[in-house]
């Protein structure tokens, strides 16, 4: 491929019998295959390098690290272990999603026809190569960017790509324009031919096409996530408790003279205690749980931190067409010049949909659908003047019981500037002043309910004349106007209500015009009233824009760069922003959100910019998925609470009595028994319900929160260490042995059972009831730990067997610390 840039592209010789076989797979093996999605799907040394460069899994392999050459190879295998399970798990997640839209993008293969050894064969565009010759009809995707060999009144829709609605006419003459959107020569990949036929010429395919490139810009640049950002502050959040606490630990051991082996040793051990090594390993295992209950509800999730940053997202960002609306125009009147209802105004524009020779719009596919029946009389066609956007409208000439009719339809200010009369009840009234206020005021009034008018006018010829032209076009009577509408989804009000019941506030990004924008929202149940336009935008700075967009609803006749603004200018505000698209030029904005959504029927650049895709262009099944974000979020936050405050609680316990007691609290090893053994017993928090509270609004990672709950239940669970210590020191006169015994008994049980306690934001006995699993893993991980402080194995740890007396005053010393956690617990909850 690098050889390829250097050397010219060998299309630049036209062969008229097209390539041979034989030299397409010599250039399919040169330029690869035509798909401009190749640099999504990133290599596996690529997403381990991005994984680990997250500071908490550095954190965790550094304490691997000093570990094992420390000799200490237990903990060594275990963060090993955990790690690789972690990684391992989310990275084939994210290769299985790959694989899954790959299996989609194959299963709507296109293909195109291209002249090969001087035939016309049909070959899939991922094969096409530059230099191919390729047939271009209506309905026809152009495959790759190119130039045009001839044409026959082709039109392209290149609205995906230049964000103009209307078709672009393409001719084979030189065109000497400096930007490509305007070279009427130019065809690129992505675009759709709409009108006549044609051959192009391919120049450039795959990554190199226009369409090629935004995707590889995509690729390059990819913003960190909402769950990233969270994960990579918390990381910074325990690497500091972690020096603070180690260090202060080491010098206090240095300064009295301690062993250094064993300080550093004891050092070591805090270090990895305060680590929650599993913290990957649940939020793996919860937001891989979450994407296989998106799967049930035919979601593809293509990246798992996706789910949470779904239930962390406060700002939805949608188009209105395809989302809002059903994206199928129907016809909803047919008026004369007062307003009234007119058969004769559907009449005359379904003869004229009927008999137009090119390829019919939706509109007049929602014209023939409105009148089924069979036309009156004996009507011939004659002739016909085809659309141009340049006059904006299209005629036919037809004769009609011996009477030849022009039929004119077309945008109502090309139909008025026409027309000289209308028709009021079959007699023509000439067209003064009055009757245009008339015509605006009936625009205006269906412009207000978010309705296109199509304008119908007819002017009667020479019985001798057959054919027509464009100057045929004047002088024409006003008959009156069809109105349409593209009509809001059945369930898209529900959705939207679902959606913003949940905390979730909807903004419409859209190029259509500011009348039927509102006109939607309001249709919809979202504020109306407050609207920007492009226009506007376009006299904002970036600053300008952040300082207003949250006082914003709507937006209209905005370009895809102001949607990207759009969107950066929300993420500036803190708002964990979704954006739901098609388009290739939806694929920035996707990129730049923080949840990109998509659709399966969008583009390959827009699915392969996005983290979520739709099965369906459905609103209604995001409710859905914001709720299995945020029972993830709820969950992983479940773990990083009971995880930090715990361990923060028993390091800070431990490094206190280190420094005043004559012997360590706690071995090493015992140490890493103690954090392994808690760990353990939080396996189940994945599969763990949570409070319909935490459902209700978006949460994202607060740190200010995070270390509020962690160091209350930490100093309320050293107290209650404190309290041990002074049990066991003075009241039962505890050498090192039993001093270790006792404490490793009173922590493990305390660490686990609190786990009840703040699972849940509720009272233990009146909230959700834990799952199953998390039961059988917590009460497990107890057992295990007490039996082998207690049993005859016990000595191999440094244990040693206590009294009755001294397990019952543990026993009670839990118990008050459970109900005083309870307490504390509501205290830690609330917002700082």
């Amino acid at each position: 491929m690098a050889n390829s840039k250097r050397r010219p592209l060998p299309c630049a010789r036209l062969r008229p019998n097209g390539l041979s076989q034989v030299e397409a797979d010599r250039r399919l093996a040169i330029f690869g295959a035509n798909h401009a999605d190749a640099s999504q799907s990133r290599s596996v040394l690529r997403k381990l390098g991005q994984r680990v460069w997250n500071p908490l899994i550095a954190m965790l392999l550094a304490a691997a690290l000093v570990s094992g050459l420390s000799g200490d190879v237990g903990s060594f295998v275990i963060i090993a272990t955990v790690l690789s399970l972690s990684i391992t798990l989310d990275i084939v997640q994210e290769h299985r999603a790959e694989l899954t839209a790959e299996a989609l993008r194959e299963s709507v293969a296109i293909r195109a026809d291209a002249v090969r050894d001087g035939k016309d064969v049909t070959v899939l565009v991922t094969a096409l190569v530059p230099g191919d010759i390729v047939k271009l009809r209506v309905g026809d995707l152009i495959p790759a960017d190119g130039i045009v060999l001839d044409a026959q009144e082709l039109e392209i829709n290149e609205a995906l790509m230049t964000g103009e609605p209307f078709p672009a006419f393409k001719t084979d003459a030189p065109c000497s324009a400096a930007s490509p959107a305007e070279a009427t020569n130019a065809l690129f990949a992505g675009t759709s031919t709409v009108g006549g036929s044609g051959r192009m010429l391919v120049v450039k395919t795959g990554g190199r096409t226009r369409f090629g490139a935004i995707a590889a810009a995509l690729a390059a640049n990819a913003p960190p996530t909402a769950l990233e950002q969270g994960v990579h502050k918390l990381g910074l959040l325990i690497l500091r408790l972690t020096l603070f606490l180690t260090l202060f630990v080491l010098l206090a051991h240095l300064v009295a003279q301690r062993p250094a082996l064993e300080s550093f040793l004891f050092a070591v051990a805090l270090a990895v205690g305060l680590t929650p090594e599993l913290l990957p390993m649940v939020m793996t295992v919860t937001l891989a749980r979450g994407a296989l209950r998106m799967a049930d509800r035919k979601v593809i999730v293509k990246r798992l931190s996706a789910i949470h940053d779904l239930g962390a997202m406060d700002t939805l960002c949608v188009d209105k067409t395809g989302t809002l609306t059903e994206a199928k125009i129907t016809l909803e009147a047919h008026v004369d010049p007062k307003g009234r209802p007119s058969d004769r105004v559907l009449s005359l524009a379904y003869l004229n949909s009927t008999f137009q020779a090119g390829v019919r719009s939706p509109l007049d596919d929602a014209i023939l659908s409105a009148r089924n029946g069979a036309i009156d009389g004996c009507v011939v066609r004659l002739s016909e003047v085809p659309f141009d956007f340049e006059r904006r409208c299209l005629s036919v000439l037809v004769a009609q019981n011996d009477e030849h009719i022009l039929i004119a339809k077309g945008a109502p200010e090309s139909i008025l500037a026409r027309s000289v009369a209308v028709d009021i009840d079959g007699l023509a009234h000439p067209l003064d002043a009055a009757w245009q206020q008339k015509m605006r005021d009936i625009q205006d009034q269906y412009a207000r309910d978010g309705l296109r008018l199509l304008a119908v006018a007819v002017r009667s010829v020479p019985h001798e004349q057959q054919t027509i032209a464009v100057g045929d076009e004047a002088d024409l009577t006003m008959t009156g106007f069809c109105v349409f509408a593209d009509p809001p989804k059945q369930d898209a009000a529900s959705a939207i209500e679902a959606l913003t019941s949940l905390g979730i506030t909807i903004k419409i990004l859209s190029g259509d015009h500011g009348a039927v924008v509102s006109h939607v929202a309001r249709s919809v149940g979202l504020q109306s009233d407050r609207i920007m336009t492009g226009a506007e935008i376009s006299e904002l700075s970036d600053a300008a824009l952040t300082a207003r967009v949250d006082n914003i609803d709507l937006f209209a006749r905005i370009d895809p760069d102001q949607k990207r603004r759009i969107i950066a200018a929300l993420r500036h505000r803190n708002h964990v922003v979704g954006f739901m698209g098609d388009g290739v030029n939806d694929a920035p904005a996707i990129h730049a959100a923080h949840v990109g959504i998509s659709v399966t029927g969008a583009t390959e650049v827009a699915r392969a910019a996005a983290d979520i895709i739709l099965l369906a262009p459905d609103l209604s099944v995001l409710a859905a998925g914001v709720r299995e974000g945020r029972r993830t979020f709820a969950n992983i936050l479940k773990y990083v609470r009971m995880g930090t405050s715990s361990n923060f609680g028993n390091m800070l316990s431990m490094a206190l009595a280190s420094i005043v007691l004559p012997f360590l609290p706690l071995l090493p090893l015992q140490i890493l028994l103690n954090n392994l053994i808690y760990d353990l017993s939080e396996i189940g928090i994945p599969f763990d319900e949570v409070d319909p509270e935490d459902l209700a609004q978006p949460e994202a990672w607060n740190m200010a929160r995070i270390l509020r709950f962690t160091i209350i239940m930490g100093i309320v669970s050293s107290l209650f260490d404190v309290i041990t210590f002074a049990v066991l020191l003075k009241l039962f006169e505890a050498n090192a042995a039993q001093f270790q015994t006792g404490w490793f008994v009173e922590s493990i049980s305390t660490q686990i059972l609190v786990i009840f306690v703040i699972r849940s934001r509720r009272m233990p006995w009146g909230g959700n009831r834990p799952h199953v699993i998390l039961i059988a893993t917590s009460l497990g991980a107890l057992a295990a730990g007490v039996a082998l402080a207690l049993g005859p194995w016990g000595r191999l740890f440094g244990f040693t067997p206590p009294s009755a007396a001294l397990l019952a005053t543990i026993i009670a010393i839990a118990a008050a610390y459970l109900f005083s956690a309870e307490i504390a617990k509501r205290l830690a909850v609330s917002s700082p």
